[in-house]
């Protein structure tokens, strides 16, 4: 069974889609709507823009969407047995699995991606990388740090975690993990504390625009990442993406589960090959593809 995964906000490079924008019609259709939509020309920044404009939390939000979104349209007739995204790149699974559409996938997107950059621009917070240290311990650690928000944010995949909260949670974080006996304990180079208590302004503002929207039940198995589990129906869906922003995203699981259900290829729609090596760390023994 094919199991169609999407990446999510740290996949960007300068350049994504510049060849497909060339070369396949329907992708450029795809481009050019996403242009019109957003109301700046986001294409040019996909295409030329430097390093420093693709980190920005609004810009690569929808530019990793939008580069899914036009490669996985620009192939004729794709039947996925499953679907998965990683973060962000669960609005693509969900306009893969029929759920919604690019126009409206791409506003929620580009909401989701204005009302989280206002949420790190309230609090000082950030992330880090947790290497080779079993998931129960940095959550115990986590939650031993009671006067400051960290939490486990993206499990994604075995001895790899990704913490996240304030700056003071954090440091004092890599501080008790490094004791612990951890390989590794890095800040990353993001905005703010995705997945976490930090983003509740902006699940708000999300869950106010997802309740307005219709939602079509899945043509096909959705994993999303607050469950890990499968799902279909509409109203649940709905649910799981608006708990999405403050809870972790569960890609170890997810991966285990679709296994289980049957998955033994998984092609990745969007740029570069982060989720494939997930997969590999995940279980060596599946096939991995780009699309």
């Amino acid at each position: 069974m094919k199991a169609y995964i999407f990446p999510g906000q740290g996949s960007q490079f300068t350049g994504m889609g510049k060849d497909l924008y060339d070369t396949n019609d329907k992708a450029k259709a795809i481009f050019d709507k996403a242009n019109d939509i957003m109301g700046f020309d986001i294409c040019n920044i996909m295409f030329t823009g430097t390093d420093e404009d693709l980190k920005r939390t609004d810009v690569t939000q929808p530019a990793v969407f939008i580069h899914s979104m036009a490669l996985y349209h620009s192939v004729e007739n794709l039947k996925p047995d499953m679907v998965a995204g990683h973060s962000l790149g669960e609005f693509s699974a969900l306009v893969a699995a029929g759920v919604l559409d690019f126009e409206t996938a791409l506003r929620l997107v580009k909401l989701r991606a204005d009302a989280m950059k206002r949420a790190c621009d309230m609090q000082s917070s950030t992330m880090a990388a947790v290497i080779g240290m079993e998931d129960k311990i940095v959550e115990d650690i986590c939650a031993s740090i009671a006067d400051d928000i960290v939490v486990a944010a993206n499990y994604n995949s075995p001895g790899q975690l990704v913490i996240s909260g304030t700056i003071s949670g954090i440091d004092k974080a890599i501080e008790k993990l490094t004791a612990a006996g951890c390989r590794r304990a890095l800040k990353l180079p993001v905005g703010g504390a995705f997945h976490s208590p930090c983003m509740e302004p902006a699940r708000q503002e999300l869950a106010d625009a997802i309740n307005s929207i219709n939602f079509n039940n899945a043509i096909c198995a959705v994993y999303q990442n607050v469950t890990a589990s499968a799902v279909i129906d509409a109203q649940d869906i709905k649910a799981n993406l608006i708990a999405q922003l403050t809870a972790p995203v569960r890609w170890t699981q997810s991966v285990e589960n679709m296994i289980a259900s049957g998955a033994s290829l998984f092609i990745e729609v969007g740029p570069g090959k982060v989720l494939q090596g997930l997969v590999k760390k995940i279980n060596k023994e599946i096939e991995t593809s780009s699309l």
